[in-house]
């Protein structure tokens, strides 16, 4: 008791002051070390076991992300396309929840099913009641025989063009066979264009003055949008021109390209279709332009900042800054240009008589014959099927250049 209490108390607290204490004290530590030392093995030990496993556990975590199911990849694909009717249907194959992916698969794709279904019955019992100048309303078997008749035209309008040309390479054989320096000529296929034709004269028209007015929309909706005091100055026949039907320029167009643009022989363009294409401009511009104005005012302003600080040039603050972070907003007014634009150009091609859907309708409606009002129908739905895909066209590239969830 003497010598702990000498131990305590000796100048500093750490030096005993009993000589004796310091020779057993090294002694009683070892001792004391070397029968704790055991139960430190015991203790750990387990927990080394528990917090590093063996490398066969931690495999699979490591090949979690490239292991990817191939159903989740085709989601993503069919989100990245727009046609997310399908995501049920492929999640269920891969059996993902399969009930309630049917249930979703269901209200996705069997309740438009059902209602499209109901529309067809009340079109088919209702036009059977409506006399017109033409004859009854096609119901839809009438309308489906009218587009099979018309596929059955074109290939034998085509039927005719390979033997038109076959005729004439017959002829220029014997020709050169009689006379090796005789000159010889191959004259093109004057037929009627055919239904598949127009399809495509039209989706060619379109583009033309879809790709016209992205040109001049989208660099007038930057400038707009950098400058207010531009903005301003321009907006006032934004206004004005955005409304203006398709029929109020057309017959505008018309007289300008007549008087500036003279057809021959080797023109690549007819005025019709220019008359076209430039009405499809000027009535297609305008949600591009507005949109990408919008976009471009509405962007961080830190952003622009960094840039000034950075000293970037004007071209360069441009594409690396304000056309990324605007990009969704352009491709939204690109999608409603598109829309316009295609329905613009049935009218338009009607009063050009541009050789498209447009100029068919108004033949057909001109032809006055008992086939003529199915015809009609069957362009009615080609117009509207085509407008829809363009629009998934659109969605699509919105979603792969613009920066979101929706990749790959």
């Amino acid at each position: 008791m003497s010598q702990v209490a000498s131990t305590s108390s000796g100048p500093g607290g750490n030096k005993p002051a009993d000589p004796s204490a310091s020779e057993t004290s090294p002694t009683d530590n070892r001792v004391v070390a070397m029968n704790k030392q055991p139960s430190r093995d015991e203790v750990v030990t387990p927990i080394r076991e528990e917090t590093n496993p063996p490398p066969t556990q931690q495999a699979p975590a490591a090949q979690a992300p490239s292991g990817v199911p191939l159903y989740v990849r085709i989601n993503k694909f069919l989100t990245l396309v727009g046609f997310t009717w399908f995501v049920p249907l492929v999640s269920m194959a891969g059996g993902e929840a399969p009930k309630a992916q049917f249930r979703e698969l269901f209200r996705i794709v069997g309740v438009p099913v059902l209602f499209f279904l109901a529309f067809l019955a009340f079109w088919d019992w209702g036009a059977a009641k409506i006399e017109t100048s033409l004859g009854a309303v096609p119901g839809p078997s009438a309308v489906w025989s009218e587009a099979q008749g018309l596929k059955d035209e074109h290939y034998e309008e085509r039927e005719k063009e390979i033997a038109f040309y076959q005729r004439q390479e017959d002829r220029n054989a014997k020709k050169l066979a009689k006379d090796p320096n005789a000159e010889v000529k191959i004259r093109p296929y004057t037929g009627k264009p055919t239904y598949l034709d127009q399809i495509i004269t039209s989706l060619y028209t379109v583009f033309t003055g879809f790709v016209l007015a992205t040109l001049v929309a989208v660099p007038v909706g930057i400038i707009c949008g950098m400058s207010s005091t531009i903005n301003t100055a321009i907006n006032p026949l934004i206004q004005i021109f955005k409304p203006v039907s398709p029929l109020a320029w057309l017959p505008i167009v018309t007289m300008v390209v007549s008087a500036v643009y003279v057809t021959t022989d080797d023109s690549w363009f007819e005025k019709s279709f220019l008359n076209s294409a430039i009405t499809v401009t000027l009535c297609s511009l305008w949600p591009t332009l507005i949109n990408t104005a919008v976009g471009v005012s509405s962007i961080d302003k830190d952003l622009i900042n960094v840039g000034k600080v950075l000293k970037l040039k004007k071209s360069t603050q441009v594409t690396k800054i304000i056309l990324p972070s605007s990009l969704p907003l352009i491709f939204t007014g690109l999608r409603l240009s598109l829309g316009v634009g295609w329905m613009v150009l049935i009218a338009a091609e009607m009063l050009a008589q541009n050789p498209g859907l447009g100029k068919f309708v108004w033949d057909e409606f001109q032809n006055g014959s008992s086939h003529s009002l199915g015809r009609i129908m069957v362009a009615v739905f080609t117009i509207g099927i085509i407008g829809f895909l363009l629009d998934r066209v659109m969605l699509t590239l919105q979603n792969i250049f613009s920066f979101g969830e929706n990749k790959v």
